[in-house]
């Protein structure tokens, strides 16, 4: 059976998230901060005791912190291993403290069927407790393999912030360790497809592999450090569709382009050629 397309509007209750400093430093490392001990530019990210520097976050570390599974939920049972994480975006209202509790609600904004499975897009709008405006918003899609097919809407489709046909502006390109996800995962997806090779063989791979949100996170590094001078206060969205699964061990390479005045597009790849990240965008305080 399908899923129920009629979800789409349904809101989760609100529920309460909160993360601490040390939450910070272990995603920043999980996201492959402080391979190099010494820079400068990312060690407020790793430490939070340093002399004259003072803690901040990442901005991808929002990606960790929504609990959805009340939305998930209200669209019907189906295999969770059927489900492929498809798209991630996040919106910034403001720089996010090292440490805080918010409150979230999640609401199904849409359900595309594709024919051999369907889209779920669900987005989620945070705020700090005691306050009134969001800190920021979290829209996640995904792909459920064999749910599609009851005659819906297709919904967009075709590429997405395409690279202009120059070079990049830059390029940066980062290693991730073997040990890569079973540090990643420590900040809050234990999904065994990242741990145990036998559930990864079950997926059709020969060994554990990277999440995407770890991906995605690495990306966010560099377009954090060349778009925005390394400063979380004016970074303010990125968006970006998962195209192909990484191997711990291999290199990604982000490769960036202005556009605009606060605005840029952007692809990461492994192995030096294989894209990974795609239909790529950022915007930023200039």
């Amino acid at each position: 059976m399908p899923i129920n397309p009629d979800a789409v509007g349904t809101r989760s209750d609100p529920t309460e998230s909160l993360w601490r400093s040390k939450d910070g430093l272990l995603y920043a490392v999980g996201v492959g901060a402080g391979q190099d001990p010494l820079s400068e530019t990312e060690r407020p990210f790793f430490s939070e005791n340093s002399i004259d520097t003072t803690q901040r976050i990442l901005p991808t570390m929002v990606v960790t912190v929504p609990d959805v599974s009340g939305a998930f939920r209200a669209i019907g049972s189906f295999n969770p291993a059927m489900l492929v994480h498809g798209e991630e975006r996040i919106v910034l209202h403001r720089e996010v403290p090292v440490e805080g509790t918010v409150s979230t609600v999640a609401e199904i904004t849409a359900v595309w069927d594709k024919g051999k499975g369907a889209v779920v897009e669900i987005t989620s709008t945070s705020t700090l407790v005691g306050e009134t405006e969001p800190l920021f918003e979290v829209v996640m899609s995904a792909f459920i393999r064999g749910e599609g097919g009851w005659g819906g809407e297709r919904g967009p489709s075709g590429p997405r912030h395409q690279a202009p046909d120059r070079d990049p502006d830059a390029v940066v390109t980062y290693p991730t360790r073997p040990e890569q996800a079973l540090v990643y995962r420590l900040s809050g997806d234990r999904n065994p497809l990242h741990s145990d090779p036998g559930f990864a063989a079950m997926a059709g791979f020969d060994r554990p592999i990277l999440h995407g949100l770890c991906t995605y996170g690495f990306t966010g590094r560099a377009l954090l450090h060349e778009l925005c001078g390394s400063d979380p206060a004016r970074f303010r969205s990125m968006e970006g569709r998962f195209s192909s699964p990484v191997m711990p061990g291999e290199d990604l390479t982000v490769q960036m382009w202005r556009t605009d005045d606060g605005a840029a597009v952007y692809r990461t790849l492994a192995s030096g050629d294989r894209v990974v990240l795609d239909s790529g965008a950022v915007t930023f305080d200039a």
